[in-house]
């Protein structure tokens, strides 16, 4: 039997591709995409900017080959330098959502 057969929307194959909200698999997939909306924003910010990584690098007191593991979601990010490259180094706004 097919199990994408019943599927009738993405909440439901996410559930059954990574398992339900709340156990390991699925917080997994869920950081994993949320790394992924991280990285993709910032390299769009970053070229709207006409800035390199470099540049971007160095007017946040970080290394290139660090802004580009973030750009690639290869990388861990912790919260103060997300707002950092941001907002010192973007000049952008960031917000949160908790949900």
């Amino acid at each position: 039997m097919d199990p994408y057969k019943n599927i009738k929307n993405f909440d439901q194959l996410i559930d059954l591709e990574h398992g339900k909200i709340g156990i390991e698999s699925r917080a997994k997939y869920e950081e994993s995409a949320q790394m992924f909306v991280i990285s993709e924003m910032l390299k769009e910010a970053r070229k709207e900017a006409n800035m390199t990584q470099e540049q971007l690098a160095e007017k946040t007191g970080t290394k290139k080959s660090y802004i580009s593991k973030i750009e690639n979601g290869k990388g861990n990010i912790q919260l103060s330098t997300l707002f950092r490259l941001f907002e010192v180094g973007l000049n952008r706004k960031i917000g949160l959502t908790f949900l």
